[in-house]
């Protein structure tokens, strides 16, 4: 069994959905997500450090969406990925199909309620690294599709959590941050960006419900 796989069977039981209600693509996940294991290493080998450089952060210095292939940007991209019998227009917009939110368990078949979250907020990044970085690197952690950053959920749940670390803000549906806490330091660490002490000890306490 791939993690891909592993990941759609353990959202099933965190979500509680019952084999009759439960479809597999509607809870596809991004790809590479580690392990407990592996991420209770990464979170060891991650630098510790006082975020910085508040203030001259600025969402702008992300590019993204980036275009993916024909008319389809990042965002259609992730729609397209997370969603069940996604059907699109000419210009790649999601007209119709069924979301599933891993962060409270909502389903949802308008696109215009489901946002495309950076596990890692872009704001957070800054703070913890990406403010040295190039416009061109920053582009690329904006639009990340190989590593588990980009996430379709309720568009809300989204606008809550802004750009909170995991010491400040956790999905509400709470079966769900052991996944949750392994992406988030997947990302982190695939990236070289730095955490904070009370981000550590949130993610490591989330680490301890898997």
């Amino acid at each position: 069994m791939n993690r891909v796989t592993a990941f759609a069977l353990s959202t099933v039981a965190a979500l509680g959905l019952t084999t009759g209600l439960a479809a597999p693509p509607a809870l596809a996940a991004p790809p590479n997500i580690p392990s407990a294991s592996t991420a209770a290493s990464e979170l060891a080998a991650l630098t510790v450090a006082a975020e910085s450089h508040e203030s001259t952060y600025d969402r702008d210095l992300f590019p993204h969406w980036s275009t993916v292939s024909g008319a389809c940007n990042t965002r259609e991209t992730v729609l397209k990925r997370d969603g069940v019998n996604v059907v699109t227009n000419s210009s790649c917009a999601a007209t119709s199909g069924t979301w599933t939110s891993p962060y409270d368990g909502g389903r949802w078949t308008a696109a215009s309620d489901v946002d495309i979250d950076h596990m890692v907020a872009l704001a957070e990044a800054w703070r913890s690294g990406a403010w040295s970085w190039t416009t061109s690197r920053r582009q690329s952690f904006a639009n990340d599709l190989t590593n588990a950053q980009l996430w379709a959920v309720t568009d809300n749940v989204n606008q809550a959590k802004g750009d909170k670390d995991p010491a400040e803000w956790k999905p509400p549906l709470s079966s769900f941050h052991c996944v949750y806490a392994r992406a988030f330091i997947d990302v982190k660490y695939e990236w070289g960006l730095t955490v904070d002490s009370a981000e550590k000890s949130a993610l490591s306490g989330m680490l301890g419900t898997c």
